[in-house]
């Protein structure tokens, strides 16, 4: 396949009836199978705030009106889809096995998960830290959604897509592909073997797949902390080995020099860093970026951002620990990306999460699109 500086897949072209029928059978069966477990935990552990620390009077939509916007979610995916801003999943049709072993893994776990909860655990794997995680900050050493290990081991690692699947009702990996579109759109007039994207925070290197499936030649660094999940990126980036390098760093101190990045993308990192270090991480991702460039950040709806959806948001640092979640929830992210010489361009909703482009620029040149 020649370079082009327009996509390097074939697009929409190859969605037609059997595309979007296959689609539509594949999401059914995935929220189906994610809620029916999410729905089966509950029922085994219990839920997962006590009626005494639930907000009295606060106000939560019912499974019908989150189906709802569910699927407003899908129709938006699978549009995406057919306007050839990226391809059908790769994994449209998983693997039964590991799908059948993952879900074990799960419930195994969750008895240590409702453990935690019920006592209101955070911070165990700080009584028993992994070999060399000692020097880590202080703010990630923490059993986020109590889950065990936290991020510091390979079983995390593993059963972390999964979990987040379960959370998010199967919704999780048509959020991240929105995040897609502003990549698509940045990279339909350049040279795509040209350019680099950092991934900050990469986790598992899950939304990573996603680009490359669609932009193989494309130079990517995933960057993450934790060394156990990088193992797993390098693992989920196996087929794209010869562009792509996963890197252990802190999203604050980025070991790249400065103006040498095209893209940035940040999936789900703000809600879990304290206010400074979510300053310090945005100049650094202004400091990278070439001219021209963009950030595209995703994380979770904040405070007003869908009103419908605004009780999830109070219940969520309830339910898991997400010691910085409700700081996040209603921080001017626009003013903190001004400070840091980042000009929010986009902004759009998706199910429980949110897309925002930046760029370096006055912040002033602002615009909003819903």
């Amino acid at each position: 396949m020649t370079d082009s500086p327009r996509r390097e897949f074939p697009g929409s072209p190859l969605v037609g009836p059997a595309g979007r029928l296959a689609y539509a059978a594949s999401q059914v069966a995935r929220v189906a199978w994610f809620f029916g477990q999410y729905a089966l935990a509950a029922r085994i552990s219990g839920p997962n705030i006590p009626r005494e620390r639930r907000p009295p009077g606060l106000r939560v939509p019912d499974t019908r009106g989150i189906l709802a916007e569910l699927r407003a979610l899908m129709e938006r995916d699978l549009a995406n889809i057919e306007a050839g801003c990226y391809r059908l999943p790769h994994d449209l049709i998983p693997s039964p096995a590991r799908v059948v072993a993952d879900a074990a893994a799960f419930f195994r776990d969750l008895p240590e998960v409702t453990r935690r909860r019920r006592a209101h655990i955070g911070t165990e794997v700080r009584a028993n830290p992994p070999p060399g995680s000692e020097a880590l900050p202080a703010y990630y050493r923490q059993n986020f959604h109590f889950q065990t290990d936290g991020y510091l081991s390979e079983r995390s690692a593993r059963l972390y897509d999964h979990q987040v699947e379960v959370l998010f009702g199967g919704a999780a990996d048509a959020m991240r592909r929105q995040a897609l579109v502003p990549i698509y759109e940045h990279l339909r007039t350049r040279a795509v073997a040209d350019c680099r994207l950092l991934d900050v925070a990469a986790g598992t290197g899950r939304f990573l797949t996603f680009v490359k499936d669609n932009w193989p030649r494309l130079d990517a660094t995933a960057l993450d902390l934790s060394h156990a999940y990088l193992v797993e990126a390098r693992r989920n980036l196996a087929p794209w080995a010869r562009t792509s390098r996963a890197v252990q760093a802190a999203a604050e101190a980025l070991p790249l020099p400065d103006a040498s990045q095209d893209i940035v993308t940040c999936i789900y990192l703000f809600h879990e860093l304290p206010r400074k270090v979510r300053a310090r991480v945005a100049a650094e991702w202004a400091r990278v970026l070439k001219p021209q460039g963009i950030v595209v950040f995703m994380d979770s709806l904040q405070t007003g951002d869908n009103p419908v959806m605004d009780g999830l948001l109070e219940l969520f640092p309830i339910a898991f620990h997400e010691p910085f979640y409700a700081d996040y929830a209603r921080q001017d992210l626009r003013a903190l990306f001004a400070g840091a010489g980042l000009a929010v361009v986009s902004e759009m909703p998706a199910f429980m999460s949110k897309v925002m482009v930046l760029e370096k620029g006055n912040a002033d040149d602002v615009t909003k699109s819903q």
